[in-house]
């Protein structure tokens, strides 16, 4: 199941974790990335957090939580080359794993129909 937030992050939700990334569209907005910054795994955030940071040759930006939860598992091949965000950003580019504190809540996130609709 994939959801969309309206800071741009996706979520695909297995078993009561979701991987974590930003979409087509941020990427698209950002440009060529040069940093990613990870948060530390056992880690807890509430939504909205600022859980990582990307920077790219136009601006820096926050990635923020898309729901309550705590960190699993981050992906160490973007801190090491952040253009696999840019090159696969809902695929290889993904941030880190949210343990959820509450699979319910993704039902107030955005479906990909309503993600397009949003960044038409």
């Amino acid at each position: 199941m994939l959801k969309f937030t309206e800071e741009h992050e996706w979520l695909k939700i297995e078993g009561g974790v979701a991987t974590v990334g930003i979409t087509t569209y941020a990427v698209e907005q950002l440009g060529d990335l040069v940093f990613v910054e990870l948060p530390e795994v056992g880690a807890t955030f509430s939504k909205n957090d600022n859980a990582a940071t990307v920077e790219s040759v136009k601006a820096a930006s926050d990635v923020y939580c898309p729901l309550d939860g705590e960190i699993t598992e981050v992906n160490p091949a973007i801190a090491a080359d952040p253009s696999l965000v840019n090159s696969d950003p809902q695929g290889a580019g993904w941030f880190f794993k949210l343990k959820l504190a509450n699979t319910a809540d993704a039902d107030g996130l955005l479906d990909e129909a309503a993600y397009k609709e949003l960044t038409a």
